[in-house]
């Protein structure tokens, strides 16, 4: 912590000031939250086990959905635990060591996302452009490298620097987020953020120009399709991705593009809690309601436990 004078000494904690002190809402905050996280959790998860188990899911697109569903559930196991936990408990200190570790995975994950956001439209373009090319193209030799080097390059994107605090030791979010915790230091941090919006420019840029130059080349080509039937099929196949990635980027260039003045915090973190809370929970659902193959997994696997356990009843019975 700091002396009287204001000296830099070494800290061992943080403190996540979260939504405020509000003791009335703390309840139903861990409730909503809770429920939010175990809903998020359980669809990622059903959306996994559904690809793995029908075979008519074992495509590119679903694979790299697969990914995108397993990179979900971590998301939001850096965040929400530790969110859920200082709800109940009222503890809202974390450890510096702690929040680093949190800052870490949280940055990876979001890099990662950017990155397999990137490759599945990369898929779907290639699914509308080139359909002819696209079983030659998307092979499974080439969907793994892609997979591994979105989950690579999510590693290697973040960048840790050591600053020196002095107090108060406060972080104004819901989690280790890098500006509110740079905003902390005493020590001269632009060349840190200089460097931080560098790196991020080098590994977030890439993946959302290709993301969007996808984009504009398969609206183009579904544009030009002279039937109705086959133009709203082509789009189909495209709009739940499409939906995904606009609330992501959308999002996420708010919060950071917002000014950074002390009226807007409150909005800042509302705004936050779209891309890593809302984002995770919406996925499972926006993939499953808007997708007949999807759906049609989903009814096979309910009807077939559903037969299961008649089985099981009829068994029992006959036993006893």
């Amino acid at each position: 912590m700091a002396d009287g004078l204001g000296k830099p000494t070494a800290i061992t904690e943080f403190i996540i000031l979260g939504f405020g002190d509000l003791p009335d809402l703390k309840i139903l905050l861990f409730l909503i939250f809770q429920v939010i996280y175990m809903a998020t959790v359980a669809g990622n998860i059903l959306i996994m086990v559904l690809i793995v188990a029908d075979q008519h899911l074992h495509t590119p697109m679903y694979f790299f959905l697969g990914n995108l569903s397993c990179l979900e559930t971590c998301y939001t196991s850096t965040i929400l635990p530790r969110l859920l936990a200082s709800l109940l408990t009222g503890d809202r200190t974390i450890s510096a060591s702690g929040c680093i570790i949190q800052m870490y995975f949280f940055g990876s994950l979001v890099c990662t996302e950017c990155y397999l956001l990137a490759v599945m439209s990369y898929d779907r373009y290639l699914a509308i452009c080139k359909p002819l090319h696209y079983s030659t193209l998307m092979n499974i030799r080439f969907c793994l490298h892609l997979a591994a080097g979105s989950w690579l390059n999510g590693c290697f994107a973040v960048f840790l620097s050591q600053l020196i605090f002095c107090g108060p030791y406060e972080i104004d979010h819901f989690y280790c987020d890098c500006i509110p915790r740079m905003e902390l230091s005493c020590s001269d941090t632009y060349l840190v953020i200089l460097l931080a919006f560098i790196i991020a420019c080098v590994f977030t840029l890439p993946p959302f120009v290709l993301t969007l130059t996808s984009y504009v080349y398969i609206i183009a080509t579904i544009l030009r399709i002279s039937s109705t039937t086959r133009r709203q099929k082509a789009f189909s196949t495209c709009s739940s991705h499409l939906i995904v990635v606009t609330i992501f980027y959308g999002s996420i260039m708010i919060v950071y593009l917002l000014p950074k003045h002390d009226t807007l915090r409150d909005l800042n973190k509302v705004l936050s809690l779209c891309y890593t809370v809302l984002t995770p929970l919406v996925n499972p659902l926006i993939y499953s309601l808007r997708n007949r193959e999807v759906k049609e997994a989903l009814c096979k696997a309910v009807s077939k436990y559903v037969a299961f356990t008649k089985t099981c009843r009829n068994s029992n019975r006959i036993t006893a």
